[in-house]
């Protein structure tokens, strides 16, 4: 293991254990993407709070390891070669840590690509469909007397709710039986649209049953609800 020291990040977040994986987030559905895989591993890991409250995200510290100033990001002390790596990306940080440990992804070739796809299918849709949903029914969007924007993102959000549903019937999971980083990165968006977004009645979510039992067994896992609140309010 390298010293972190190089590391212009912690210079505003100091490693109070270097040996640990170091997570740079808030619980937002994208953070809690990594927050909960690394609860579901059990891996060690030391977390830092990016306030957007004080700009965090915005500061050189933060900037030098996720330049499209977004969270999550880790710094990873262990990393191949046994040298540190940053990531920044939700969905390449779930990549990495499940094909490190061999643990959420399928060891087959053809079931980690079919995984890989799902992960895509939120990277590309879910995530910024659901995000712009949110902003135009309960944030600024809400001041637009024109509801062609947000009813936009509302048909879009229940064809990517009906896709979901569809792949869901019959199955545990996304990908059948086996629990995957695809399950960990869709469903806190899902939550988070019915939940923080309060969008469900207005996509009509009582229709997609097989998303609602999934979303059901997901938060009554322990490492998700620890995740969910990772890092704890200051």
């Amino acid at each position: 293991m390298t010293s972190l020291a190089s590391f212009d990040i912690t210079k505003k977040w100091p490693a109070q254990h270097p040996e640990r994986l170091q997570l740079y987030s808030l619980p937002t559905p994208n953070g809690v993407k990594v927050s909960i895989l690394l609860e579901e591993l059990g891996l060690p890991y030391e977390v830092h709070r990016v306030s957007f409250d004080t700009k965090d995200q915005f500061s050189p510290e933060f900037l030098s390891i996720s330049p499209n100033n977004k969270i999550p990001a880790i710094l990873d002390p262990n990393g191949p070669d046994g040298k540190p790596l940053a990531l920044f990306e939700s969905g390449a940080i779930l990549v990495y840590l499940a094909s490190k440990t061999g643990q959420f992804i399928p060891a087959d070739t053809a079931g980690r690509y079919e995984t890989l796809q799902w992960l895509m299918f939120q990277m590309g849709g879910i995530g910024p469909m659901f995000g712009q949903l949110g902003f135009f029914h309960k944030f600024a969007g809400k001041e637009y007397e024109d509801k062609r924007p947000r009813d936009r993102y509302v048909a879009e959000s229940k064809r990517l709710l009906a896709v979901l549903d569809q792949r869901l019937e019959g199955r545990d999971w996304v990908m059948g039986d086996e629990y995957t980083i695809a399950d960990i990165a869709i469903l806190p968006w899902v939550r988070n649209l019915v939940g923080f977004y309060e969008a469900g009645e207005l996509v009509e979510f009582s229709k997609f049953k097989n998303v609602a039992r999934v979303l059901e067994a997901f938060v009554a896992r322990p490492a998700v609800a620890r995740g969910l609140t990772i890092p704890p309010a200051p």
